[in-house]
């Protein structure tokens, strides 16, 4: 008999989303990965998305071509504008940000959600641990939940709303680290750094992060061995 309980990840293949990933499957979903290959400059993480799509026994994954490099705007997509060294303590909105990227993601992930039956949407953002991105907020995600469900058939006509969920919201990224390591995710085969090399660079937002998260939970990044 089919399992009727599904849920649609969106997986880059970094911490957050793997994590994600896991915790999806712990609560007994069907997956369904979404990984948006989005003009980014590091395809590094896709990779990695990959090996953990093998690992968690993904029932199916999308790989969505998305080219947010045609208009630019972030680090992470424009060649024009460099990766800077991290300073994730500062309130300045760090040029890593990428325009209105969750807000899309998530679009295209209700669209997949109502497309294979799925009432559930993962996404690993928090609000915590994070460089000021203004679409990791609560506040951003409750208000998408509320736009998908007043632009979906499932949820208006046939009532079964969507839910995003985003469980690591107001966690640390070393209490996300803790739990993932529970649900025995293996950190080795994912990859956060936003510099365009295949080894961390160990200097951006992202790597200073993943390090202090690491270093507060006692143990060596797999990544890193």
């Amino acid at each position: 008999m089919e399992n009727t309980k599904k849920a649609v990840v969106l997986l880059s293949g970094g911490l957050d989303s793997t994590t994600a990933l896991h915790l999806a499957k712990s609560k007994g979903f069907d997956l369904y990965a979404l990984t948006l290959n989005y003009g980014q400059k590091n395809v590094v993480e896709m990779k990695k998305a990959q090996k953990q799509v093998e690992l968690a026994g993904v029932k199916k994954h999308f790989t969505v071509d998305m080219q947010m490099n045609q208009w630019g705007g972030s680090a992470l997509t424009d060649d024009s504008i460099p990766v800077e060294e991290g300073h994730p303590d500062s309130d300045e909105i760090p040029t890593t940000y990428v325009p209105a990227r969750n807000m899309i993601f998530l679009s295209v992930a209700a669209s997949v959600a109502e497309a294979v039956g799925a009432q559930d949407i993962f996404i690993g953002v928090s609000q915590v641990d994070f460089s000021g991105y203004v679409d990791c907020r609560e506040e951003f995600i409750e208000a998408m939940e509320k736009a998908i469900n007043q632009g979906t058939v499932c949820a208006v006509a046939d009532k079964k709303p969507i839910k995003v969920n985003a469980p690591f919201i107001n966690m640390t990224k070393s209490e996300e680290i803790k739990l993932g390591l529970e649900l025995g995710v293996d950190y080795k085969y994912t990859h956060t750094c936003y510099a365009p090399v295949e080894t961390p660079c160990g200097k951006c937002d992202s790597c200073l992060l993943r390090a202090k998260a690491f270093a507060e939970v006692g143990i060596a990044d797999p990544a890193l061995s």
